[in-house]
């Protein structure tokens, strides 16, 4: 046999070789960050539910989900253990702000192309522009208030 017939399979082996390496090696991952958890800290399950952990045994956690409610989860259910501000920052909503003297980008685009000069020297247009379509019935009955509509087949009202 050549060695042009054996490069496919040895392409394959490797591949298959490199394949199941990485595998392992979020295995191993996942089992070192089921082994960080401890009393107190905040996880994930894999089915999404956020909890704090009060216990940890062997093969199971117990979780607190909320006042009273007390969980027993498998480890391998732990999808991932959180720290202490992106628990908060996602449960409990508390953003920790680790840029306090950042500038703070405002919300409307307006200032970020004016300048200041600019800003105060313009005319201040508080009347909105309405920018919709109008139909040609809205056209004619501003024209005509008082006219009454014209009635078709549908609105007769013969009997």
């Amino acid at each position: 046999m050549s060695l042009l017939t054996l490069l496919p399979f040895i392409v394959l082996i490797g591949a298959m070789f490199l394949m199941t390496r990485s595998a392992k090696k979020k295995q191993q991952q996942a089992v070192d960050m089921r082994n960080q958890m401890q009393p107190g800290s905040g996880i994930r399950t894999i089915g999404g539910m956020y909890a704090t952990v009060k216990e940890v045994n062997e093969d199971t956690v117990l979780v607190d989900a909320g006042p009273g409610v007390d969980l027993l989860f498998a480890k391998n259910a732990i999808g991932a253990v959180l720290t202490d501000d992106e628990y908060n920052r996602i449960v409990h909503g508390i953003e920790h702000d680790l840029k306090s003297d950042a500038d703070i980008v405002p919300d409307d685009a307006s200032s970020l192309t004016e300048t200041d000069d600019s800003a105060s020297d313009a005319p201040a247009d508080d009347k909105a522009v309405d920018l919709g379509k109008k139909d040609v019935a809205d056209e004619a009955a501003e024209a005509k208030p008082d006219a009454e509509p014209k009635k078709t087949d549908g609105d007769s009202e013969a009997k």
